[in-house]
């Protein structure tokens, strides 16, 4: 990896954690040593980055501090590329509207020189058949789940049976041309995926939820890495 990019890494790096980071746990995770991952924060702090390093507790960035825009490659661009098609395709009016104007935004700051790399996509995402529609709000459902906003859903099952559960969101998956919530339901006290072309109601709580490592996301994909070993 060149310095530049990797320089680039550890600010990304270091801005993802709650927590300050040591110079040991940076240089596990580039696969470098601690000596280079001392130069390389001090060449950051150099050039203006906001780094705190305390001994014996780590390092902090100020979560403020932005990185100008950066360029990308031929084949990152085309990654970029397929992801906004996809969610074009397959996500509703207001979540496509967003992933064009992020393209735009890429399209605006790229150097001339790669500008040409964009009229040259050639990956490409194309429904086979037509999604199966839903009718709650998808870009709604997103935002209780960023926002931690338990939910109430009227859901018809897979033997036509109509329930009511209250769930934490905690995320979309998409299996072609299926939608699925991943939520905790408070009624069965475990994880559970529903249909969103099942869901023929949905009502957001006043209650929020916390963090609950037996409840969140990562013990949801930890249940279901253990389900598929």
């Amino acid at each position: 990896m060149r310095r530049a990019d990797r320089l680039i890494k550890i600010t990304h790096f270091l801005r993802q954690r709650r927590q300050a980071v040591t110079a040991a746990h940076v240089a596990e995770s580039f696969g470098i040593c601690k000596r280079t991952v001392y130069r390389d924060i001090q060449c950051l702090m150099d050039n203006g980055v906001p780094i705190r390093g305390e001994a014996g507790v780590g390092y902090t960035i100020d979560k403020q501090f932005y990185l100008p825009p950066i360029t990308f490659d031929p084949d990152e661009l085309e990654a970029i590329g397929l992801g906004i098609s996809m969610v074009r395709q397959w996500t509703d009016n207001q979540f496509a509207e967003k992933a064009i104007s992020a393209f735009e935004k890429i399209e605006a700051i790229l150097p001339a020189s790669l500008q040409g790399e964009l009229k040259q996509i050639t990956t490409y995402a194309v429904p086979t058949r037509l999604p199966v529609p839903w009718s709650v709000s998808f870009s709604e459902l997103r935002d209780h789940i960023r926002k931690r906003r338990k939910v109430e859903i009227q859901y018809i099952d897979d033997k036509k049976q109509q329930t009511t559960r209250t769930l934490r969101p905690l995320a979309l998956f998409f299996f072609n041309p299926v939608w699925l919530l991943a939520g905790w339901c408070e009624k069965r006290e475990d994880f559970r995926n529903f249909r969103l072309d099942r869901i023929q109601d949905l009502v957001v709580k006043d209650e929020r939820f916390e963090d609950d490592p037996s409840k969140n996301l990562s013990a949801y994909l930890t249940q279901i890495n253990a389900c598929n070993d």
